[in-house]
């Protein structure tokens, strides 16, 4: 199969929905890519621990987690130490001995996992399974370079991603705003008092009855509203 290039690995990006679908996308990518690989996945330390963000189809279901439980095995290392690590022969694998008999349960026998470069995470690494003794020996530089391109599009799309939240962030506090600016403005006009002596009453208020400000708010103007609607019918 002819290797993806830079140009479509970025489009692919564009046509996805989110880094979750982007990530799924290359690990399938990975599988056709490298040579002897039947499952990959993609691991990022995330709050202080160690995720798979996506897997390809066929990705034995605990491959990963089992390695995250133990804190021990090539995916994990490779991620945590920046090395890569390589295990032609699970059956006489001695490095990670309560994982290698998990892996070859589930039919796994090689394993390669190869550090990713990406910024703002300090831990990461894209992971590929075999099922033939060795099986993954001549995809290693085809492993190494599709890690290179795949770091990229991660580091791209985590950016954009930090930055779609960083702005709902500000939408929801500019929401908020408006709705606590709306419940001053009806207890100033209703109480007849300044807008600090409003805002102290509700943040009062909004103790008392161990609710958040802004709900508070929401429903003074809700209630407003909805009397003045009664009112003109």
């Amino acid at each position: 199969m002819t290797s993806e290039t830079p140009d479509t690995l970025d489009q692919a990006m564009v046509r996805s929905r989110g880094l979750d679908t982007l990530l799924r996308d290359l690990t399938d990518r990975a599988v056709r890519e490298v040579p002897g690989a039947v499952a990959c996945s993609i691991t990022v330390r995330r709050a202080g621990r160690l995720l798979t963000l996506a897997g390809s189809a066929g990705l034995p279901s605990g491959l990963d987690q089992r390695q995250y439980e133990n804190g021990s095995g090539p995916c994990v290392q490779a991620a945590e130490t920046g090395t890569e690590q390589y295990a032609p022969d699970l059956a006489t694998e001695t490095r990670w001995p309560a994982y290698t008999r998990y892996a070859l349960a589930t039919g796994v026998r090689t394993v390669l996992a190869v550090p990713l470069d990406v910024a703002g995470e300090p831990d990461a690494a894209l992971n590929l399974y075999g099922e033939r003794t060795g099986g993954l020996a001549a995809g290693r530089d085809a492993a190494r370079a599709f890690a290179a391109r795949v770091a990229d599009a991660v580091t791209t799309a985590l950016h954009i991603e930090r930055r779609r939240q960083s702005a709902a962030d500000v939408r929801t506090a500019l929401l908020s705003r408006s709705i606590i600016d709306q419940a001053i403005g009806i207890l100033m006009a209703h109480e007849q008092i300044d807008a600090g002596q409003a805002l102290e009453r509700l943040r009062r208020l909004s103790q008392d009855r161990n609710i958040k400000l802004r709900d508070l708010c929401a429903q003074v103007v809700a209630r407003t509203e909805d009397r003045s609607s009664r009112g003109r019918k």
